[in-house]
């Protein structure tokens, strides 16, 4: 029995397929932003000074050094909001985080 193609004898390269190579994804170069880390941090911070200046503020109207009510309701109205936000995405990656742990493997 003849093989035209040579497929008989080959037993590496059966079907005229070639094996699949194990293919490694490559590792991206250096992230062009800053991490995801770095950013909550940074928000984190954020929020911190902006309840610190709430405070502050709140302190310095009680012991009469400022008499500007509408900007003392602002910094803490702002400060309550950012607040509520991280709060929120905190609450989120909790989400994410039981919902990764559920998979199973």
């Amino acid at each position: 029995m003849s093989d035209p193609l040579g497929l008989i004898n080959n037993t590496q390269n059966i079907g005229g397929i070639q094996p699949k190579q194990a293919v490694r994804p490559q590792a991206p170069d250096a992230p062009e932003g800053p991490s995801f880390k770095d950013v909550l941090m940074e928000n984190i911070e954020q929020v911190n000074r902006m309840q610190q200046d709430a405070e502050m503020a709140i302190e310095d109207l009680a012991s009469g050094k400022r008499d500007d009510m509408d900007a003392v309701l602002m910094a803490k109205q702002k400060a309550d909001i950012a607040f509520q936000t991280l709060l929120q995405v905190r609450n989120k990656l909790m989400d994410a985080y039981e919902e990764v742990k559920q998979i199973r493997v």
